[in-house]
C-alpha cells in the first residue's frame, strides 16, 4: 500500500512539475466573432499543447487597457487603432499578429427613414466609449461623410446592449458588430444597416502583449501566434466541431456562428506577413491623425514601436 501511495505521490509531483512548465498568460478579449479562434485554441487544447497556461478574460474594450496596466492581463485582442490609443496614453504594448479583418461584420444601424449617414446629424447614436473600436468606427464613417462626432449625441453603450436597445426602439442609430449586428438583420421592422466595413474597410484586429511579457517570454509569444494559426487550421479541417466550440462561447449554435463569421476574414500566417508589410503602417498613420483630430490622443506615440512581427515568421 505504501508503495502504491508513494508511486501516486511521485506521479502527482511529476504532473505538477509538468504543469509548472507551462507559461501562464492572461488574455483580455470580448465576445466579438473575430476573437473566437482564441477561444477555440483554449477549448481544443491547442494552447496547452504548445506549453501555455492561458486564461481568457472577457474585459470590455473601454477598460481593457486598465487590466493591462494593473497586471491583471498581459496580452489582449483589439483593433489596430486601439493600440495607438493605449500607447499614446501611457500603456505600452506591442502587436504581434493579426487576427482578422472585418468584411461587413461591423456597422451602423439606423431607423428605416434614414437615407444616408449625413441624415443622422443632430440625432442620438449608441456607441461604446471614446477610445474603443465602435466609437472610432463612428468617427471614421462620419468624417467620410463630412460630419464629426460633435454633430451627433453619443450615448455610450457596449455593442451587445446597443443592438438590443436599438431593436427595442431606443436611440436613432447604433454602432455594433457580429454577432449582435445579425440580430438587427433579423429585425427589419426596427431599422436597417446603413453601412458596414464593406463600405468603410477600417476594422482590423490584432493580438498584442506588454513589452515586458514579450521580452521575458519570447518562446511563449511565439507559441501564442503558432496556436492561433493552428486554430485557423482546425476551422478549415473540422469546421462543424470548431464552429460549435466557438459559437458556444457567445451562446450561438455552430450554424449561427458560422453565419456571423462569414462577415469577416481570419488572417493566416501569410496574410499576416503581407498585412504588416503593407496596410498596417498606412492605416495606423491615418488612424492616428483621426484620433488626434477627435481628441482621443494628444500626440502620436512612436509609430515604429507599435508592432513586433518576429513571432509570425
Amino acid at each position: 500500500m505504501k508503495a502504491i501511495i508513494g508511486g501516486m505521490a511521485l506521479l502527482a509531483l511529476a504532473a505538477g512539475s509538468a504543469s509548472a512548465q507551462d507559461t501562464k498568460v492572461a488574455i483580455g478579449i470580448s465576445g466579438w466573432t473575430g476573437f473566437a479562434p482564441l477561444t477555440l485554441a483554449q477549448e481544443a487544447g491547442i494552447f496547452k499543447k504548445n506549453g501555455l497556461d492561458v486564461t481568457l478574460k472577457k474585459v470590455p474594450q473601454a477598460s481593457r487597457h486598465l487590466a493591462i496596466q494593473s497586471g491583471d492581463i498581459q496580452c489582449a485582442a483589439t483593433t489596430v487603432e486601439t493600440w495607438i490609443v493605449w500607447n499614446a496614453n501611457g500603456v505600452p504594448t506591442k502587436q504581434i499578429f493579426q487576427l482578422d479583418k472585418s468584411y461587413g461584420a461591423d456597422g451602423m444601424v439606423v431607423r428605416n427613414g434614414v437615407e444616408s449617414i449625413k441624415d443622422i446629424k443632430g440625432k442620438t447614436v449608441a456607441a461604446s466609449a471614446p477610445g474603443t473600436s465602435p466609437y472610432f468606427a463612428l468617427a471614421w464613417m462620419l468624417k467620410k461623410n463630412g460630419l464629426s462626432v460633435k454633430d451627433v449625441t453619443v450615448v455610450n453603450m457596449e455593442p451587445g446592449p446597443a443592438a438590443q436597445a436599438f431593436i427595442a426602439g431606443q436611440n436613432d442609430a447604433a454602432m455594433t458588430y457580429e454577432p449582435y449586428l445579425s440580430s438587427v438583420r433579423a429585425a427589419p421592422q426596427a431599422g436597417k444597416i446603413i453601412a458596414t466595413t464593406l463600405d468603410y474597410p477600417m476594422v482590423m484586429d490584432t493580438f498584442g502583449c506588454t513589452p515586458k511579457f514579450l521580452s521575458d517570454n519570447p518562446k511563449a509569444a511565439k507559441a501564442l501566434a503558432d496556436s492561433y494559426f493552428e486554430a485557423l487550421d482546425m476551422i478549415v479541417k473540422e469546421p462543424a466541431k470548431a464552429n460549435e466550440i466557438m459559437g458556444a462561447d457567445v451562446k450561438q449554435t455552430g450554424e449561427a456562428f458560422a453565419a456571423s463569421a462569414k462577415f469577416l476574414r481570419w488572417q493566416d500566417r501569410e496574410a499576416n506577413k503581407k498585412f504588416f508589410d503593407t496596410d498596417f503602417k498606412t492605416f495606423s498613420n491615418e488612424a492616428a491623425d483621426l484620433l488626434l483630430e477627435i481628441g482621443i490622443i494628444k500626440q502620436k506615440p512612436d509609430m515604429n514601436a507599435l508592432a513586433d512581427t518576429s513571432f509570425i515568421q
